[in-house]
């Protein structure tokens, strides 16, 4: 075992493991895994509706290109800004009880975007979601975590977990896509709301309680800065391509945030209960596995918004083939479970991880090779398959090395964390990869425009719809319309901009998969050498 690895576990700093609680019976058990999965897949459709539904709302309210952002953001930021002391109060008062008001408050944000008349309206409650998934990710997650007698139990435990984490993104845009399909895709939400009171009621009456011993506080300084300093960056991220990257507030943005971040940094190595425990990162596989969480899933919802936008806003197909599309991304981690579940206790999480992100990546650089004007859905079935694979041996493995590598009694921490690391890069998928492709198909459209040749009555019209609104508003006008005969140029740009968005995707999951692989070896040894001790 690695020094750190002997800092982090040492009995002078922790008290031993303790058995599940008593009323973790085996029928109790279950019940809580059926509550906790059940409520982990109701927060991800709510989570990854917008990524469907992106063509559906550039129509519905005539939005561009940071509007459509903005919805998928205002989801992840209080998931991100706020997990981590989700887990926090979890300690203290039951991570039973979050999950409990997670579903009620995701309810609550579906039913707002049900009967959103504007965007805006739409960003709030894709906030509201976000706030209720952001309680209800980890607070599951640890649930599953408490109720398992063995190391064994546990990793199978958090493989249905995450199955069901995904069958949530695989149901989403399949549920997005018929309801768009009969014209009102404001049922998709609708639907939500249901299966969340499905989730509350389960929850209620068959989970068991897991609370932590150990007495923690709210670090609400460190709340704060965390908080300022993360949504000033995203900000800056998201308006930059629109705004222009040397803006005065964009550049504001991004070192006030950058510099909030640096103050939460120095407050948690001071304070007594800091809300993220930063020990938690002596251990190496706990370090890795975190790192890799964050570029890795970077990786993949970057191939899922990428994906999304290329067959919504770009060119406008049919929701229903996106959702198609969607159960290749998504569906083998739920299909696989059982299969991951024995290959995770018999082959090293390292290799299961660096084959993921690999499959991973040859599936995001065979989409950067795309054709924007070639309209062929199929010519995405391969690559979907291999980035949806890379997924599925991916987003277990990595969560069990680091929920497995901390004691029990920091179990809420460790899943607070990984979850947020995970859900940072969930945040940054589409505001990067955003950022990226519109930045690059603005810049080329403006240049297009001004060499094209078109006629005063097109061209004066089609810049000051490329100024106002981007590649995205250009690209959408409608047959006849002042402008539209720039929008191919528009379309071009845009296919432009995507493609080399796909190809940073590809590197993000090739850098995950060369840490995996070199920054986790040994990893299995680890995992023995826990097992024995929690046998003993």
């Amino acid at each position: 075992m690695s020094q750190g690895q002997e800092t982090f576990t040492s009995p002078q700093s922790y008290p031993p493991p303790q058995a599940p609680p008593a009323d973790a019976r085996p029928a109790r058990a279950k019940g809580t895994l059926a509550a906790a999965s059940l409520a982990v897949m109701v927060a991800q459709i709510a989570n990854a509706l917008p990524g469907a539904l992106n063509g559906e709302f550039q129509l519905t309210f005539n939005t561009f290109g940071s509007q459509l952002t903005w919805i998928t953001a205002a989801f992840m930021i209080p998931v991100v800004v706020f997990e981590l002391t989700f887990g926090v109060l979890g300690d203290k008062y039951g991570h039973r009880r979050l999950v409990l008001g997670g579903a009620v408050l995701v309810m609550i944000g579906s039913l707002v975007c049900a009967i959103s008349p504007t965007v805006q309206a739409m960003w709030i409650g894709s906030a509201i979601n976000g706030l209720g998934a952001g309680a209800i990710f980890p607070a599951s997650l640890a649930l599953v975590a408490s109720v398992a007698r063995t190391m064994q139990e546990r990793v199978r435990g958090i493989a249905i977990w995450a199955g069901f984490l995904s069958a949530g993104s695989a149901l989403s845009p399949l549920l997005g896509g018929m309801f768009a399909g009969f014209g009102w895709w404001r049922g998709a939400y609708a639907v939500v709301v249901l299966t969340g009171l499905a989730a509350l009621l389960l929850t209620a009456l068959r989970s068991a309680e897991a609370k932590v011993a150990r007495e923690r506080r709210l670090d609400i300084w460190g709340q704060i800065t965390f908080a300022l300093g993360l949504i000033l960056i995203l900000f800056g991220l998201v308006q930059g391509p629109e705004d222009g990257w040397t803006s005065s507030h964009v550049v504001a943005a991004l070192a006030a945030g950058a510099a909030l971040l640096a103050v939460f940094v120095a407050i948690e190595l001071r304070v007594e209960s800091p809300l993220l425990e930063l020990k938690l990162f002596l251990n190496r596989q706990f370090t890795i596995s975190s790192i890799v969480a964050v570029v890795g899933m970077f990786a993949f919802l970057g191939a899922c918004f990428s994906t999304s936008m290329w067959l919504g806003p770009v060119q406008h197909q049919n929701p229903l083939y996106l959702g198609l599309l969607f159960l290749l991304l998504q569906g083998p981690a739920f299909v696989l479970i059982p299969v991951l579940s024995r290959l995770q206790s018999r082959v090293s999480s390292r290799w299961l991880m660096t084959f993921g992100f690999l499959a991973m990546s040859v599936g995001a650089l065979i989409n950067s090779n795309a054709d924007v004007t070639n309209r062929d859905v199929t010519t995405f079935i391969l690559p979907s398959l291999l980035v949806g694979l890379g997924f599925a041996f991916t987003l277990s493995p990595m969560t069990a090395v680091a929920v497995n590598s901390v004691p029990r009694e920091l179990t809420g921490m460790a899943s607070a964390t990984t979850n947020l690391l995970r859900d940072l890069g969930f945040a940054l998928g589409p505001v990067l990869v955003g950022a990226i492709a519109l930045s690059a198909a603005g810049g080329q459209l403006m240049g297009s425009l001004q060499t094209s040749g078109l006629a005063p009555d097109q061209l004066g019209p089609a810049m000051g719809i490329a100024e106002a609104g981007g590649p995205i508003a250009l690209n959408s006008i409608p047959a006849g319309a002042p402008g539209s005969g720039a929008s191919q140029f528009a379309l071009e740009a845009l296919g432009s901009g995507f493609t080399q968005a796909f190809l940073v995707v590809a590197i993000a999951a090739l850098a995950a998969a060369m840490l995996s692989f070199f920054g986790l070896h040994g990893v299995r040894e680890a995992d023995r050498e826990a097992e024995a001790v929690e046998a003993a």
